[in-house]
């Protein structure tokens, strides 16, 4: 009994020091070179002249969560003509989650001059506030 009690100790220590540190470590996100690399590309297709081309790149840019990505994207939401683009850009700030971005959708779906916009904006704001939360 005692033998049993004593390897299992033992067995728990060394699982302890060798695979535990190693799934820990695994578990916390660190962005490799591609991830950045990516992030950067992105970034760079959000400022492009090509109106595809920035909805695609704000997309991806709020999938990714990218906090590197808010200053081009409220740039893109408060500058760009094509309802598409600030849409998208609307939609990635919300993800990412910056106070900044969060703001600046709610300011559009106050102010922006185009309805669609407006209403597309107000959803995905209340999306980020508690229930209960009133228009303006």
């Amino acid at each position: 009994m005692r033998t049993r009690i004593l390897s299992f100790i033992l067995f728990a220590l060394l699982f302890a020091a060798f695979v535990a540190p190693e799934i820990s470590a695994n578990n916390t996100p660190k962005k490799s070179d591609s991830y950045k690399k990516a992030e950067l590309n992105y970034i760079h297709g959000v400022e492009s002249d090509n109106a595809g081309l920035r909805v695609s790149a704000s997309y991806f840019l709020g999938e990714m969560q990218s906090e590197a990505a808010v200053i081009p994207l409220l740039r893109v939401l408060k500058n760009c003509t094509d309802e598409e683009c600030r849409i998208a850009a609307a939609l990635a700030l919300v993800k990412i989650g910056d106070a900044r971005g969060v703001y600046a959708v709610k300011k559009a779906a106050e102010f922006d001059d185009s309805k669609r916009v407006r209403d597309l904006c107000w959803k995905f704001y209340m999306s980020t506030v508690k229930a209960g939360a009133s228009r303006f």
